[in-house]
Formats: structure tokens, C-alpha cells, sequence
């Protein structure tokens, strides 16, 4: 099983610094393998706690050196939630890579634990019967300070679901739990590694 690395966030920086300045991305330091993988994007401002600044991947497993360069600039230029990164921020990101593993179905919308999976909701919207589905990875309830439901209820939004959210609409959900491993590094750690490795 792959883990996440310190090598893997260092391509996701060189991919977003080579786009910057028009160059090619130097290759990866990791072997190649079939992953569901997503990488993070956060911006820390005067020393205050780093805000979400984007986060997209996949939950089908792909290439993980291709899917890497491919969501570290999908993640940081066209997360519809917020404008694109500028290079004017490099010095204030961290990002964070996520390498997803041990998918289970669960028996029902409260089977999974805060803090230790992700989960994956699909369901069916009773106003306009269709198929909806979202995901949350495992930190994001443990971080929000959420209980199971807020979270179930978050990622019902997250969906697109408007209705009202009621006990009925929560049993029809199909949920998916996994696990994931993570490595987080700030651009200063990743400018150290650089001058460091590559001189």
C-alpha cells in the first residue's frame, strides 16, 4: 500500500511553481501507482489558521503522478468555490496530498467514526428524483467540530440537495466510508527541501 509523502506534496508545489513561471515540472521522487487521491490547498494569513483555498480530487483510483500534477492545478486554479491562486500567495500556502484506501459499505448513515473515515454519500432527491452524491475526507468533520449528522447533513447541501432534511431523507442515504493517508507541507518547508535536494 503507498502512504502519502513528503515527495508527493513537493510535486504538487513544483507543479503549481512551474505553471507560474512557464517552466516544466522537474520529475517526480515517487513510484508510480493507481490511487483515488486528492490534494489540498490552504493559505495561512498573520500567523491565523490556514483557510481552505482548494480542494479537488478523485474517488476512483488513476495514476498517481499523473492525477497529482493534474488536481494540483485543478485544486488551485479552478475550484469553483474560490477565485484561482496567485503566485503572490505561494509564500503563504500549505498543501496537503491525500492517498484514499480501505473502502467499505456501510449499514447505514451513522456507521463511520469522526476523524477516522471519509465518507461518501449517494442518494436520491425526493423533489426532483435524481441521483445526488458528495464526499467529505476524513478530517473535514473533525475539524469543523461537527457531530455525524451535522456532517450528514452538510454534505447533503454539498450535494445540491435544498430540501428539508428530515430522518426519512437521511435513511434512504448509501454511504461509503474510507480511510485515508495524509502529508502536509508549507511552501517554506517545500523552499527548504528544494535548496536542500537541488541546490
Amino acid at each position: 500500500m503507498v502512504s502519502a509523502n513528503k515527495e508527493m506534496v513537493v510535486y504538487c508545489f513544483d507543479t503549481l511553481v512551474a505553471h507560474f513561471n512557464g517552466e516544466q515540472v522537474p520529475p517526480p521522487a515517487f513510484d508510480e501507482g493507481q490511487h483515488p487521491l486528492f490534494v489540498t490547498w490552504k493559505k495561512a494569513v498573520n500567523g491565523g489558521e490556514p483557510r481552505l483555498r482548494g480542494c479537488i480530487g478523485t474517488l476512483e483510483a488513476r495514476c498517481i503522478i499523473n492525477g497529482f500534477k493534474d488536481y494540483s492545478l485543478t485544486s488551485a486554479l479552478r475550484d469553483r468555490r474560490f477565485p484561482p491562486i496567485q503566485s503572490k500567495e505561494l509564500p503563504f500556502l500549505q498543501c496537503t496530498v491525500s492517498i484514499l484506501t480501505n473502502y467499505e459499505n456501510a449499514a447505514n448513515y451513522l456507521d463511520w467514526e469522526v476523524g477516522k473515515h471519509g465518507i461518501i454519500i449517494e442518494f436520491t432527491d425526493p423533489d426532483y428524483n435524481t441521483r445526488r452524491s458528495a464526499t467529505y475526507l476524513p478530517d473535514v468533520a473533525a475539524q469543523e467540530g461537527w457531530t455525524k449528522i451535522e456532517a450528514i447533513d452538510s454534505l447533503m447541501r454539498k450535494a445540491g440537495y435544498n430540501g428539508t432534511i428530515t430522518e426519512s431523507v437521511r435513511k434512504r442515504i448509501e454511504l461509503t466510508r474510507y480511510q485515508s493517508t495524509l502529508f502536509t507541507m508549507h511552501y517554506g518547508e517545500y523552499v527548504s527541501y528544494v535548496k536542500t535536494t537541488r541546490g
